[in-house]
């Protein structure tokens, strides 16, 4: 389990090179969130429902964030409770309360619901009713996002460790151990699965592909070493998505690169350098990303080569760009919802989503947008029919 005081290193760390508390105080501009300006909408979002699952999260960087098997929406909040939804009304199907601090999940798959604690407890639920099936102690906080395949449950602890977890009763089947930096930032990027290896990420700088059905080792990449003199300037963590389209993996690190590799030899394909904290999000064409700085960049996925960059959101703590049909969404710190076009970057619309922060990535899922803000609550949107504008307007998420 994470300690008290490596707790509050990483806390640290993730203040000093986010807000950049190093460099000014509060009354120097220069590094407060930038503000935000009228813009022209001209792509109509509608919230259609939002539902309240939980206490506030108080921007925590906990990795609670909806998850969708087709027919139920998934949801668990900080302070224990996991709840089933319809995804068209958001009717609540079922809710479990745990009496736990969640700090990751639900992961969802093989009729299962599965949710991390904070204090290194991994908690299976019965995906139909709720009902508790088994529940794990895997030792050390999870802030990945559970992921099931077949037999499997996969987790990542922040002390970075890959382990899984037999679906049946919770006993694990294979670790495999990465050393840890003395300095790193709180978070842990959630692994995917690609055919039968496991892609996982770590703040050594390093991405791993492991058997799934073994926990060998099939192949490893530095996507940048860490370099400088300090611990600070030598954080190289990989805590964002990792994202897979076809056979191909694209990674980012922090104070690093970001990387297209081929998923079965870890052979890299291109590298950029892009400094990312959140990850990488992709649709067929594109590859999104946000800097450390909050800079939104669009690549081609094929190349890497630069399509737009848009910077009116620096500082503002945005989430991953998520591509919602024909634009990119982002989260940030005041609670907005921003929608960019994800051809040219141009913003198309805004909305308030409530008066808390959107630290975790919104999630798309079919037609329909779902976002959990740090307000505990959980909102669905979707896109109506284009419309034009010929004045400066904002959308507000009350007159949806």
């Amino acid at each position: 389990m994470i300690s008290a005081a490596r707790n509050l290193v990483l806390m640290l760390a993730v203040a000093s090179v986010a807000s950049c508390s190093w460099f000014g105080g509060d009354d120097d501009e220069a590094f407060e969130p930038m503000k935000l300006t009228d813009i022209v909408t001209s792509v109509s979002i509608k919230r259609i429902w939002r539902v309240k699952i939980g206490r506030d999260a108080e921007f925590l960087r906990v990795a609670l964030q909806p998850s969708g098997d087709g027919n139920r929406l998934y949801a668990a909040s900080r302070d224990g409770n996991v709840v089933a939804l319809r995804p068209k009304t958001g009717k609540e199907i079922w809710r479990t309360d745990l009496d736990l601090e969640l700090s990751a999940g639900p992961g969802v798959g093989n009729g299962l619901a599965v949710v991390a604690a904070a204090d290194g407890f991994v908690i299976a639920l019965d995906a139909g009713s709720g009902a508790e099936m088994w529940r794990a102690d895997v030792s050390g906080e999870v802030l990945a996002k559970p992921v099931i395949k077949g037999d499997f449950v996969i987790v990542q602890t922040i002390d970075n460790r890959l382990l899984t977890l037999s679906v049946f009763d919770g006993t694990q089947r294979w670790v495999v151990e990465q050393t840890t930096p003395r300095l790193t930032m709180r978070g842990s990027a959630t692994p995917v699965v690609v055919g039968s290896l496991v892609i996982a990420g770590f703040d050594n700088g390093r991405l791993i592909a492991v058997k799934l059905d073994s926990g060998d080792i099939e192949w490893e990449t530095v996507l940048s070493p860490p370099s400088g003199r300090s611990d600070l300037e030598r954080l190289a963590d990989i805590d964002g998505a990792i994202s897979v389209v076809e056979r191909d993996v694209y990674a980012s690190g922090y104070q690093g690169a970001l990387v297209a590799l081929a998923s079965e030899s870890g052979q890299i394909l291109w590298t950029r350098e892009i400094s990312s904290f959140e990850g990488v999000s992709a649709d067929w064409n594109n590859l999104y990303t946000v800097d450390q700085e909050g800079a939104l960049v669009a690549l081609t996925r094929r190349t890497g080569v630069e399509v737009w960059r848009q910077t009116s959101l620096l500082r503002r703590e945005p989430t991953l760009p998520v591509p919602f049909q024909t634009t990119v969404v982002v989260g940030d710190l005041d609670g907005y919802l921003h929608f960019f076009s994800n051809f040219d970057g141009r913003p198309v619309a805004r909305l308030k989503v409530d008066g808390k922060a959107i630290s975790g990535d919104p999630v798309v899922v079919a037609d329909q947008l779902f976002v959990q803000s740090d307000s505990g609550s959980v909102s669905a949107y979707v896109m109506q029919r284009p419309r034009r504008t010929d004045k400066s307007s904002e959308t507000s998420d009350e007159g949806a």
